[in-house]
């Protein structure tokens, strides 16, 4: 398996980036090899339970001063069931998913916003208090 780009965000607030080759969302774990380790360790191994989410990114700068559309902008098509998901830490986002269950460990979000950062996040139930979905 490739590589791919992600940012592993804790419910505590901290951050990895980094690459994953051992992603799968119906297991407890997976292993990032950071970007910016003076040292080089190797890869570290991440709790998914600790985890708001995992960020499939473009690139670790992204766009600080940015914000992300969270309306679906005109002629966009999305692909699954629009939703509005709130974070237990308030933040928000707008998307699509193929299948939410509160019950399981996470759920894939695609974000609506085409210039987004993010290509799709594997959201943590547990990280999230609200998820509303959208009606065109």
């Amino acid at each position: 398996m490739e590589p791919t780009k992600i940012v592993a965000r804790f419910l505590n607030g901290g951050t990895i980036k980094g690459y994953t080759q051992n992603f799968f969302p119906d297991k407890p774990s997976c292993h990032i090899t950071p970007v910016d380790q003076t040292v080089s360790i190797g890869p570290v191994e991440v709790q998914i339970k600790d985890l708001k989410g995992i960020f499939f990114v473009r690139d670790f700068l992204g766009n600080r001063t940015y914000k992300e559309q969270k309306t679906l902008p005109n002629g966009a098509k999305l692909t699954g069931r629009k939703v509005e998901v709130t974070f237990k830490d308030k933040e928000v986002m707008v998307g699509s998913v193929l299948g939410y269950d509160p019950k399981r460990t996470g759920f894939f979000l695609f974000p609506s916003d085409p210039h987004s950062n993010n290509l799709k996040i594997f959201v943590v139930s547990r990280a999230v208090s609200k998820v509303n979905y959208l009606y065109l």
